[in-house]
């Protein structure tokens, strides 16, 4: 079975391992990309994907999304340890040009034009386009498989003690996504930090040969370092481990919890408040990941990379 997936983003570097990922794994059927506002302004993001998949020979649609979240002010994390753009290689040109739609609109007829359940929504910045999309065609939730998403946190925040940064930025958005009438997976900061590409992931990389792990290590190289400046010289790669979600489920466990987003909290706002235990009686309306098979996952990557690397 493959997994079909629109994949939005606002890549960075652990955004691109996510490009990579479900363009080169063979159980997925990546459909577009859409960009989103996050980790860097709009028109840097959307050209970051499109690079990427310069890089790699990936041909899929690529759709221009939000450049700010729903009703409050941006934040831009250029810089922030999971990277803001690819600095760290030299990045070609994209080689085609966004599409016409905006992101909402390409999720809804790209979901539509599919059979119900089909098609899986994997946001990794974010959700600001996604919320769009459920408003613009209320028939879009029901017409999911799923939504899974890379963000939150069920313990400690890395925007602040209480939020995780995708959910920071936008926490309207966030809130919409996790009403909606659909299965929602959370892939949070306490499963994404369980997965750090150490030096023996690096090696396996370096040992392939094309421009793709070229690519891949001159970005975890990049992103290092900066972190070493932070105390942590071991990248976490956050957004990929959504990709694998959807397209390998059993590589992860997950608990069910009510998971919803403070919207007023003075020190709190966007902290995903999750509630494992039934406290608040409401009934859950997510599946949250808590661990995982690391070699499972980097043997994914490493698969996905030795991929590209021959077609390109």
């Amino acid at each position: 079975m493959r997994h079909k997936v629109i994949l939005d983003c606002d890549p960075g570097h652990d955004g691109a391992l996510a490009i990579l990922l479900a363009a080169g794994d063979p159980r997925c059927e990546l459909l577009g990309i859409t960009t989103v506002a996050g980790n860097h302004v709009l028109d840097q993001v959307t050209r970051n994907a499109g690079a990427v998949c310069a890089v790699a020979g990936i041909d899929v649609p690529i759709a221009r999304g939000a450049a700010r979240p729903l009703v409050r002010e941006p934040i831009v994390a250029p810089g922030y340890p999971s990277g803001s753009t690819p600095d760290g290689p030299l990045l070609p040109e994209p080689q085609r040009e966004p599409d016409s739609r905006s992101a909402p609109q390409f999720i809804v007829d790209t979901v539509l034009a599919h059979a119900p359940g089909a098609v899986s929504l994997v946001p990794t910045g974010p959700l600001t386009n996604v919320a769009l999309a459920l408003a613009l065609e209320p028939a879009l939730a029901g017409h999911l498989r799923q939504i899974c998403l890379m963000g939150g946190t069920y313990t400690r925040g890395n925007r602040t003690p209480a939020a995780e940064f995708n959910i920071l930025v936008d926490p309207e958005a966030a809130d919409a996504v996790l009403s909606a009438p659909c299965p929602v997976t959370m892939v949070g900061l306490d499963l994404t930090y369980q997965v750090r590409a150490d030096d023996g992931v690096r090696g396996r990389i370096r040992s392939i040969d094309g421009p793709v792990p070229r690519f891949v290590e001159e970005l975890l190289a990049y992103v290092a370092a900066g972190n070493g400046e932070l105390g942590n010289p071991v990248p976490a790669v956050h957004d990929l481990c959504a990709v694998a979600a959807v397209v390998a489920p059993e590589i992860m466990t997950y608990r069910e919890a009510f998971v919803a987003v403070e919207l007023t909290g003075r020190w709190t706002t966007g902290m995903t408040v999750t509630d494992f235990d039934g406290r608040f009686g409401r009934e859950a309306n997510t599946s949250v990941a808590v661990s995982l098979d690391r070699d499972a996952l980097w043997a994914m990557l490493i698969g996905a990379v030795e991929r590209l690397g021959r077609a390109s």
